[in-house]
């Protein structure tokens, strides 16, 4: 098979690299970057060390409202897309470059391998549903991470392929979704993340030195990320949350997100001395902080999900998340922007036992291209 994979922001690339080293033993993948995530640290460090193939079309499309970066997406994805003329379109996640892709793809009657189906936050005037919707709306192959997405897709209408994780049927048996088919056909797959996670973990243990590079003793900090629009363009509500975490009770590091940057640069916002506001890192730092913080307080529905497989306890800085399974055994807590609620979960957090095994056994990327071959 020839397969054209979408790519454009840091989630997207740790995605990416699990697939392609399953895609690539037996197919052809050509990689597409967007420019969604342009800045080096969300960028190329990625890359570099998840060993991700350099991009073989790199579209440039940087920032922008959510309408004209859409629509330079389309219209490059497009061209792309014509020429390579690929047998399927992997895209992934919830951003306007999965929109993008996903919407291209369709429109030229290429199927859409959606990975990160039917997670839901029942929340339409978050950018990030509408996109996960419209993806799952025109996929072909919807690659489900947990039991909750499939059956949040179950209720849209679509059919389920593979019911258990336990014993994935041979490919003869999977049948991908017939021409005028109303809507796609499910795969409970495990998430993706899950095999990126258990690939580099090991090599963050032995390769980041970021602890002792920010002097930080092991369960003697708090990591807290902000990224989202509903936090940062929202200026009273940035400035709770930063607020809040300048009371916790330890040093709290914040890697700081260049659209968070920003945010604080155009307001009075002033950040505490107890947070230590530091540029992005890349994977490995990341998850060896997050491997090593007390807690983890973030808006970001991917280091939720870490931090969860981490088994650490984190807060989110949200009313609502796609990710519910998270939510089980208290190792993840709604707390949105209220600083009372945000320090009150930080300094419960204490959940008993370990947390479920949700996310599959760390062989998605496996299921995904046994689906694809199937067709």
């Amino acid at each position: 098979m020839k397969l054209l994979t979408v790519v454009g922001a840091r989630p997207q690339f740790i995605k990416a690299a699990a697939f392609s080293r399953v895609a690539r033993r037996r197919h052809t993948e050509v990689l597409v970057h967007t420019g969604q995530h342009y800045d080096a640290a969300m960028s190329d460090v990625f890359f570099d060390e998840l060993g991700l193939p350099r991009p073989d079309h790199h579209l440039g499309v940087g920032s922008g409202p959510h309408g004209r970066q859409t629509a330079r997406m389309l219209e490059r994805l497009e061209d792309v897309m014509r020429r390579e003329a690929p047998d399927a379109v992997v895209v992934y996640g919830d951003t306007n470059s999965t929109l993008a892709g996903a919407l291209a793809a369709a429109k030229l009657g290429i199927p859409v391998a959606h990975v990160e189906a039917g997670l839901r936050s029942f929340v339409r005037d978050m950018p990030e549903e509408v996109n996960r919707i419209v993806a799952d709306s025109v996929s072909a192959y919807l690659f489900a991470p947990t039991q909750t997405a499939v059956d949040n897709l179950l209720r849209e209408g679509h059919a389920l392929t593979v019911p258990s994780l336990d014993a994935p049927p041979p490919p003869s048996t999977l049948h991908p979704p017939s021409a005028g088919a109303a809507g796609g056909r499910i795969y409970l797959t495990g998430d993706i993340m899950y095999d990126a996670l258990l690939s580099h973990a090991p090599l963050a243990a032995t390769h980041s030195r970021v602890l002792d590079e920010l002097a930080l003793r092991p369960g003697g900090y708090a990591l807290a990320t902000v990224h989202r629009a509903a936090n940062t363009d929202d200026a009273a509500r940035l400035e709770r949350i930063v607020d809040a975490l300048a009371m916790l009770r330890e040093p709290v590091v914040l890697p700081v997100h260049p659209r968070t940057r920003a945010a604080l640069a155009h307001t009075d916002i002033e950040v505490d001395a107890a947070v230590r506001v530091i540029d992005p890192v890349g994977y490995l730092d990341m998850l060896a902080l997050q491997q090593h913080a007390r807690i983890v307080l973030t808006d970001s529905g991917g280091v939720q999900k870490e931090a969860y497989l981490l088994g650490v306890p984190c807060v989110t800085l949200r009313d609502e998340t796609e990710w519910v399974e998270t939510l089980a055994g208290g190792w993840n807590v709604l707390a949105g922007a209220d600083p009372e609620r945000i320090l009150a979960a930080a300094r419960r957090a204490r959940p008993a036992g370990e947390p479920p095994p949700v996310f599959g056994d760390g062989h998605a990327a496996e299921r995904m291209v046994e689906a694809l071959e199937s067709a």
